[in-house]
């Protein structure tokens, strides 16, 4: 019976590790494995070398309806939902499965800060368990988007099909940046 109760906390630490080097905060990590809070800490502290960040967690379901947010929230929670089909095991094992396969997808190459951080997926997962953010397809693409459930239009359509003038703005401008980058003279 102890023997079991180690190898449980051997895997709760593991997960806890897990989190922590995705970016977890400390009340995913309280909320997600059944280790002490000073045991967080200091595991935390271990690999991270500094102290965890403090404050509340972000609690906004508007956070995901903005364009650049929206499209990177579906496509997480796309990932999502193909792997609760595929794979078996805890919520908390297909969530980072799926997060790491959202910064191989959009950050393979790229040493960008994402725009989905684990915190924000971790949250949208709790939206949509309890209703508050859904599903619906785009009526052009027929992708599936996150959208506040009680704003739902109908028929809806997303992001990318209609994108908002400040999307056609900022992609402008990063294709200016790296055009001028790709073409600046060579230094004699």
């Amino acid at each position: 019976m102890c023997e079991k109760n180690l190898l449980q906390e051997v895997h709760e630490v593991h997960v806890a590790m897990e989190l922590i080097s995705l970016g977890a905060r400390m009340q995913i990590l309280e909320s997600e494995t059944s280790l002490s809070r000073r045991r967080l800490l200091r595991l935390y502290k271990e690999l991270r070398g500094c102290p965890p960040p403090k404050g509340m967690l972000p609690f906004s379901e508007d956070w995901f309806m903005s364009w650049e947010q929206n499209i990177h929230s579906s496509m997480f929670y796309n990932i999502y939902l193909y792997l609760v089909k595929t794979e078996k095991g805890p919520s908390i094992n297909v969530l980072m499965k799926t997060y790491r396969l959202y910064l191989e997808q959009c950050y393979a190459q790229s040493h960008e800060k994402p725009v989905l951080d684990l915190t924000r997926a971790w949250t949208l997962l709790r939206f949509i368990d309890c209703g508050i953010v859904s599903r619906k397809a785009c009526r052009i693409c027929q992708g599936g988007f996150v959208v506040i459930t009680e704003n739902i239009k109908n028929p809806f359509t997303c992001s990318l099909c209609s994108p908002p003038s400040r999307a056609l703005k900022k992609s402008q401008v990063s294709t200016q940046q790296s055009l001028t980058a790709a073409f600046m003279p060579i230094p004699a």
